[in-house]
């Protein structure tokens, strides 16, 4: 009985006709030709095939046959906590430039260049023993007029500046005979950081008793640009080493950034050592804002022009 050619079969005579017709035209006797495959031999050609595609598939997964290119290094990241990176961007020039252009748009002067940031400061410096009455003549020191003056029922220091700079000034002093209670006097409202071209201040030293004086021991100033004396305004006494006694009527500038009040331990040894002056604190501060700027515990008043680089920062920053 003669057996119908199964469909596996069909198509392999199909496919084989196909290959035949990559190099020569296919005549019909072709498309018309049997080769007999059984269903068995079909089913085990598809097995192999399938074998043979699995070794290959794990000699490319298994053996490195299949190179894949190179994972990318992960994104380079900078270190340190959020506070540090801030800190190490203030350290930059171009920042503290910014810091100068902004603040002097606050404060309503021209923005310097950081080389006019750089300059030596002029410090004037009186380190003698002077002892002021009140009625007595005054004395001329390092720039100001300085006379002692009854004001109600205090004895008080008349500062006048008698330069034509803004002037930065440390004034040391003591009551005489020195008593207790000079706390209780009430203060006068006055800047003790800064004195103006020609401004004349008055600064409470005790309260009033009959015979008293007032030795001055120590006079300092420094001249100082508009934006100088706009960031040493800003600077909390006590950062500078100025005693409470005289600092309480001190009025500081309204801002919206006020300056920390705290003095690291580390300064007040210096400051109470010698080793650290007020000289040094007042030039680190004309030139930087204390919102960003931490005194270096190394840094000296500058002696020559861009003695250093500026801003100047902490080591490590």
């Amino acid at each position: 009985m003669h057996q119908r050619p199964s469909i596996k079969r069909f198509a392999s005579e199909r496919s084989q006709c196909f290959r035949a017709a990559r190099f020569a035209p296919c005549r019909a006797p072709c498309m018309l030709k049997s080769v007999a495959i059984s269903d068995g031999q079909f089913r085990l050609g598809v097995i192999a095939g399938g074998i043979g595609l699995a070794l290959v598939i794990s000699s490319f997964r298994f053996c490195g046959s299949l190179s894949l290119p190179p994972k990318p290094p992960p994104p380079t990241e900078a270190h340190g906590t959020s506070t540090q990176l801030l800190t190490k961007s203030q350290a930059s020039p171009a920042v503290y430039q910014d810091f100068l252009a902004k603040d002097a748009g606050v404060a309503g002067v021209s923005a310097p260049t950081i080389d006019a940031m750089s300059r030596k400061l002029s410090f004037r410096t009186d380190d003698v023993r002077h002892v002021l009455e009140v009625g007595e003549p005054p004395i001329e020191v390092a720039g100001l007029r300085l006379a002692a003056v009854r004001a109600n029922d205090t004895i008080a220091l008349e500062i006048q500046n008698m330069t034509k700079a803004d002037l930065g000034y440390f004034i040391q002093t003591t009551p005489t005979p020195n008593i207790s209670g000079c706390q209780a006097a009430r203060p006068l409202p006055l800047d003790v950081m800064v004195i103006g071209k020609g401004e004349k201040l008055t600064r409470v030293e005790c309260v009033w008793r009959s015979g008293m004086a007032i030795a001055v021991t120590k006079v300092e100033t420094v001249e100082v640009s508009p934006l100088s004396a706009y960031y040493l305004r800003q600077v909390p006494p006590t950062v500078l080493g100025l005693e409470d006694r005289v600092t309480r009527g001190h009025v500081a500038p309204k801002t919206n950034e006020p300056c920390a009040a705290i003095v690291s331990q580390a300064v007040r040894t210096g400051l109470e050592s010698g080793e650290i002056s007020w000289r040094d604190l007042a030039d680190f501060y004309a030139r930087h804002r204390c919102q960003t700027y931490n005194f270096p515990l190394g840094y000296r008043a500058f002696t020559q022009n861009s003695q250093r680089p500026l801003p100047a920062v902490v080591s490590g920053m």
